[in-house]
């Protein structure tokens, strides 16, 4: 467990004690082990009915009057590891096998993709002004964070430079050296427009490959497929960058191998030229002018290899753990800023705080209204999704879903309600469901870390179930 002090209080350990006492505790214990020591399950009531669709006789009942409290625990499924680790291990887990199957196959993708063209691309954002830095040289030293050889001071009267050599942990990494220099504005409505610039990226590498090939673009599909899958991370001075694999396909996806002339070579030139071909512009309002938005200087390009520096297991992993993150790094909240927070009182960092205000200054804006920044000023602006994937790359996440919760369904038939004794497929199931509240109390935290060995996210008080509940019901034929 990463934080055991704080949850092992007094009442902590009272609460725990009162669980494990009671008579229900293996019925407890065994929903913990089934949603996998989930961090902050959801409680719903309710129950499920098995009837002959025919004559509409009742064949099977299950109801949660039998769980603990009434309530059927049910894991949470989010993808962040900073709200519930194991079900981010789930989606960590998820993703490798979406990543890796598209570069050595499996999963309904030919193992002959390992001959096609693939590289690891990175695009990053601009320069908003300068921030502390950790940079490390070829020999593995620490090199001064800033340094200026003349000194001197900004327009504010800050110093420019800063000769510290930041630790790994240093807080004042990715903060500006002056913040009253730095473009908030900017930094900001370039988050709001990432997504829009990977699109705008994707459309010009395939353009410039066309060219390349003599065809027009529509006819590019007839003779290449670009196949890729991505991940949004979050640098530590609160912009977002992509990190991408990028495979060029025969036509219609990886079953037929692309044509000759699709080299590696030809796919660098194509991103290169790409990432520095595409911008979005966005209008003059808020006070401020009209800003163009590009990607940064810095573009990273390497080819995956099934071995040697950039394997394809190494890839999978890197893109599987920046799934399951968000805009931690940066020092801001992993949920929504409500309407009754107050700004000063947030615990986030300077930096943070000052990108959330700007989010929630332009999101006020009508110009900007589309942008829905008041809404995602958490996500310090960016709103697009985490992880993406063009059609024909590899299994898709919902398939992956699909298969587990179709597991899932089967073994907690079995638990609640054992064997069933007739095929399923063949009856009308009638569910009523009511959500309760969701998460659990410090001493249920205990227990389930040690009933599962998975570790929790801090726990600073009891997780209060609310009594106010949202009605979901409905009926299926199986």
């Amino acid at each position: 467990m990463p934080h055991p002090a704080p949850l092992v209080t007094g009442l902590a350990a009272r609460d725990m004690a009162a669980r494990f006492n009671r008579p229900d505790f293996g019925r407890w214990a065994a929903r913990a082990r089934a949603t996998g020591g989930c961090a902050q399950p959801v409680h719903v009531r309710g129950r499920v009915e098995y009837r002959d669709p025919l004559t509409g006789a009742l064949l099977h009942h299950y109801s949660t009057a039998g769980e603990p409290g009434g309530a059927l625990r049910v894991a949470c499924k989010t993808r962040r590891a900073s709200r519930c680790p194991s079900c981010a291990e789930t989606y960590r887990a998820d993703t490798y096998q979406l990543v890796r199957a598209g570069l050595v196959g499996g999963k309904g993708v030919p193992a002959t993709v390992t001959q096609h063209p693939a590289a690891f691309v990175t695009l990053t954002a601009p320069s908003f002004g300068p921030v502390h830095s950790r940079r490390e040289t070829t020999g593995g030293t620490v090199a001064p964070c800033h340094p200026r050889r003349g000194g001197g001071t900004c327009p504010h009267g800050r110093p420019v430079s800063c000769t510290v050599r930041h630790g790994a942990d240093d807080g004042r990494v990715g903060q500006p050296i002056c913040p009253d220099c730095f473009d908030y504005p900017g930094a900001v409505l370039w988050n709001a427009h990432a997504p829009e610039l990977w699109r705008r990226f994707t459309l010009a590498v395939r353009r410039h490959l066309a060219r390349s090939a003599g065809v027009r673009v529509a006819e590019l599909r007839e003779v290449l497929t670009v196949s890729f899958a991505k991940v949004a991370e979050y640098q530590r001075r609160g912009l977002v960058h992509f990190h991408a694999v990028i495979r060029f396909d025969g036509p219609g996806g990886p079953d037929a191998n692309p044509p000759n002339w699709a080299t590696l070579d030809l796919l660098k030139a194509a991103v290169n030229h790409a990432a520095g071909a595409v911008t979005v512009t966005t209008p003059a309002a808020g006070g401020g002018p009209a800003k163009t938005h590009a990607w940064g200087s810095q573009i990273d390009i390497r080819p995956i290899t099934t071995s040697g520096e950039l394997t394809d297991n190494a890839v999978a992993g890197y893109i599987a753990k920046y799934a399951t993150k968000a805009a931690e790094c940066v020092g801001t909240l992993d949920r929504r800023i409500r309407a009754t927070d107050d700004l000063t009182d947030l615990p986030v960092t300077g930096h943070a705080r000052r990108l959330i205000a700007e989010c929630l200054r332009l999101g006020a804006v009508e110009e900007f209204a589309g942008l829905r920044l008041a809404e995602w000023a958490h996500m310090l602006g960016f709103r697009g999704h985490f992880s993406t994937k063009s059609r024909h790359y590899s299994v898709t996440l919902g398939r992956l879903r699909t298969d587990r919760i179709e597991h899932n369904r089967r073994e907690h038939t079995e638990i609640t309600t054992g064997r069933l004794p007739f095929d399923d497929d063949q009856v009308l199931v009638i569910s009523h469901w009511r959500y309760l509240g969701q998460g659990m109390t410090p001493g249920e935290a205990l227990l389930t870390a040690a009933i599962t060995g998975k570790p929790l996210p801090h726990f600073g008080s009891s997780t209060q179930i609310q009594g106010s509940a949202i009605d979901r019901s409905g009926s299926h034929r199986r």
